[in-house]
């Protein structure tokens, strides 16, 4: 029974992803009234993916840490329930990236083999994809197996790191419409570098914070206090996250100090917008431009 329960929401996860990418690709690509063809459909819905996942997320993690009253005891079933169904999401999103770097490509008038694609996608996309296959090996056995139904509270926070991902990917999708000249791509830059500051880069120390307060101990005693799996998952896993935010901010400093100019904009947004999907849980997961 317990193993019924294991495979139904992951199935579920490899069914909805893709199906929904396959569909909302289907719907662009012969909508009467969408002129740009199969690629630019394929890179818009595999961004419309990611958001629905963000929310799905987000939604899941605000109920499971808004229900857990005590951070290390408490348990909710959509703690595990959501792990599993996100797993297939991360397999999935490696494959749309690489669909949405072969036709970037093509649009660009690049002729590459298959071969030398992967190969120029890994080179692009190496954190990405180490971030996505490091969540599926080592995050998902972690927090299904080895956590023994403790930390679900930590587990829903973590799963609202999500919300920065909406912002990321309006913002590549005015990116891909050239709409980066817009009062609106400005607006939603402020937005994004905000939400990722909030619930990427303060992630981390408020989990540690929490656990203070819940231990009642000072918050520097906490990395003695916790073991050192949960000490080198945290380095290894907040080291990224300051990572692409340093890439924001450098890009928002471009964006907002230099005088506007079309041209200007479009070689200097790619670092704006150069972040994760997500989440970061993924989670997860947004695409390079």
């Amino acid at each position: 029974m317990w193993a019924v329960g294991l495979w139904r929401p992951l199935l579920a996860g490899a069914v909805f992803f893709p199906g929904l990418f396959l569909l909302l690709r289907l719907l662009l690509t012969h909508a009467p009234l969408w002129p740009h063809g199969e690629q630019h459909a394929t890179i818009l819905s595999a961004r419309l993916v990611s958001c629905v996942q963000a929310v799905m997320a987000s939604s899941a993690g605000y109920i499971i840490a808004s229900s857990c009253h005590d951070v290390m005891e408490d348990q909710h079933w959509l703690t595990s329930t959501y792990i599993l169904f996100a797993v297939p999401y991360f397999l999935y999103d490696i494959y749309a990236m690489f669909l949405c770097h072969w036709y970037k490509s093509q649009v660009k008038g690049h002729e590459a083999t298959p071969l030398s694609a992967v190969i120029g996608y890994l080179r692009r996309e190496f954190l990405m994809v180490l971030h996505h296959v490091v969540m599926v090996t080592v995050c998902f056995p972690v927090s299904v197996f080895l956590r023994q139904g403790k930390g679900d509270y930590f587990q829903g926070v973590m799963f609202m790191a999500e919300l920065s991902t909406p912002s990321v990917c309006l913002g590549k999708i005015l990116i891909q419409y050239q709409l980066q000249h817009t009062l609106l791509y400005k607006l939603n830059g402020v937005l994004m570098l905000a939400t990722f500051f909030a619930c990427r880069v303060l992630l981390f120390p408020y989990l540690y914070y929490a656990y203070s307060r819940y231990a009642s101990i000072p918050l520097y005693l906490v990395p003695m206090r916790v073991s050192w799996v949960c000490n080198a998952g945290a380095v290894l896993l907040m080291a990224p996250q300051l990572y692409w935010f340093g890439l924001i901010c450098r890009g928002a400093l471009r964006l907002f100090s230099r005088p506007p100019s079309h041209t200007h904009t479009l070689s200097h947004t790619h670092t704006l917008t150069h972040t994760p999907p997500a989440n970061g849980h993924k989670p997860t997961h947004a695409h390079t431009e």
